[in-house]
């Protein structure tokens, strides 16, 4: 009776609706959100989840939204069940959820649609037409297409080789790129060609570039990025038009993929690697992206990974400060053709490119800084006036994203025995200390929750990972040796 009480309350307390109601609902589900990127992890929450959005909370019915339906779609199949959990543990009076679509929301002026179909909530369990994939109609095509799931997304006409700045660290792709993209019709080369990079440092401008010199070369080219990819794939089995999509797609000359990394599901994983296969057999080219090397696509089904890796792996590595500065160069130079009188000293786009070594998308933003610097207050650019103008660039830099493989890698190769070791079901001691220091590190150091640690350390459960972490931490205390090694271990991870 009290439950129900304190559900009424809430219930009568959210339909308020004034300011302090509002940010304490604002800071509930801020809470909400940091709860299922801890459970589910930093890739699947940046993927899926990091674009939902609370909309409405009223007499104790919830409305998330998404950008797009595909997304709907697909938290819907795959996350619902633990979003309401998670939901619940912070509004405890929700009786019931409902998932929008922001793009198709009502625009004032504009008359009301349908609403959305709601999920009821009853005790611990969720039942309703959103528990599963919402249908999608015939007529409702993906925004931006031609009611065609296989039409791919467009290709940007500004990036191609041309363009595209060279430099030590990108030559190798680049040149691998090229030579597909102009390799004679009914042939192969490196197939597939398998690039990967961290974000802004090329990858997608050399796909784009790709897929631009074939189309102008005559032969079929398809962009997909994974999204698409798997838009298309699910759209066709609710369609029951898979068997034509399967054939349309493995009918082209080049197919590219972009951040395969976010290929998600078993049933996609296992069409996409036939797909592959299809493509290759038939001595058709295949270009693949992503943000690390097939081997560390730890959710990939292992067959994908294999063929994946059996073409030619090219790694974009981070922009050295020569590239950087010829990237900047560029990008002053088309801006300074639209804009007559700006200029940027040599000085300048040295200290700028010392300044900014992340990638080459804050160069972009760097280069806009100070166009608007100099237009809105009429002066030189300056290394002073540059300073200023970037400083949130280089303040706001985000800190390294830090791997459970790396931690692997590294604590293995510091205490002489192999990542497969680690993952083992060895019990030596020479073994098992690495292992749970491994452990300990993963659980500092990364987002990922006690499940998924032991998952990527050979399926190991929870309370493994739990003692491990534990008993370092107590080893911690009293040990200065072990204490200075997990130190250094952490510098070393974090630079």
């Amino acid at each position: 009776m009290a439950k129900r009480d304190e559900a009424t309350a809430a219930r009568a307390y959210w339909s308020q609706g004034d300011v302090a109601d509002r940010e304490a609902i604002g800071e509930a589900w801020v809470r909400v959100k940091r709860r299922l990127r801890a459970e589910v992890g930093e890739d699947v929450f940046t993927s899926w989840l990091a674009r939902l959005e609370l909309s409405g909370l009223e007499n104790g019915q919830a409305s998330l939204s998404v950008p797009t339906r595909f997304l709907k779609s697909w938290i819907e199949a795959h996350y619902l069940d633990r979003i309401v959990t998670t939901f619940r543990s912070e509004f405890a009076g929700v009786s019931g959820i409902a998932i929008t679509v922001r793009s198709a929301l009502r625009e004032p002026g504009q008359p009301a649609r349908r609403p959305a179909p709601r999920l009821v909530v009853e005790g611990g369990g969720a039942t309703g037409p959103l528990g599963g994939p919402q249908p999608v109609a015939a007529t409702s095509p993906l925004p931006g297409s031609d009611r065609d799931e296989f039409a791919g997304a467009p290709l940007d006409g500004r990036l191609t080789f041309d363009s595209f700045v060279l430099g030590r660290s990108n030559a190798l792709a680049q040149a691998a790129a090229e030579r597909i993209a102009q390799n004679d019709r009914g042939t192969a080369l490196y197939n597939p060609l398998y690039i990967h990079a961290g974000v802004g440092l090329g990858k997608t401008h050399l796909l784009h570039a790709a897929g631009n010199a074939a189309r102008i070369d005559g032969r079929r080219a398809i962009y997909l990025t994974a999204d698409r990819f798997m838009y298309g794939f699910v759209a066709s089995l609710k369609a029951q038009t898979s068997h034509a999509f399967k054939e349309r797609l493995r009918g082209i000359d080049l197919l590219i993929i972009d951040d395969v990394q976010f290929i998600q599901g078993k049933t996609i994983q296992q069409e996409f690697g036939h797909t592959l296969n299809a493509l290759i057999d038939a001595g058709r080219q295949v270009v693949v992206a992503a943000d690390r090397p097939p081997s560390e696509l730890e959710s990939m089904d292992e067959r994908v990974r294999s063929r994946l890796a059996g073409g030619l792996v090219v790694e974009i590595a981070p922009l050295d400060e020569d590239l950087r500065i010829g990237i900047l160069s560029q990008r002053l130079t088309a801006v300074a053709a639209a804009h007559p009188g700006f200029e940027v000293s040599p000085a300048v786009v040295s200290y700028v490119a010392n300044a900014i070594s992340t990638n080459g998308r804050d160069l972009e933003g760097a280069v806009n800084r100070l166009l608007a610097h100099a237009t809105l207050t009429g002066t030189a650019v300056t290394i002073e006036t540059a300073e200023t103008a970037i400083r949130d660039l280089v303040r706001n830099r985000e800190p390294k994203r830090i791997r459970i493989e790396d931690i692997q890698k590294l604590v293995a190769s510091r205490y002489n025995v192999s990542r497969s070791d680690i993952l083992s079901e060895r019990r030596t001691a020479a073994v098992v200390k690495p292992r749970q220091i491994a452990m300990y590190l993963s659980k500092v150091l990364t987002l990922r929750s006690l499940p998924e640690i032991g998952r990527r350390f050979g399926g190991r459960d929870h309370t493994t990972v739990l003692h491990a972490v534990r008993k370092i931490e107590k080893a911690l205390d009293g040990d200065t040796t072990l204490s200075e090694e997990v130190e250094l271990l952490k510098r070393m991870l974090q630079e």
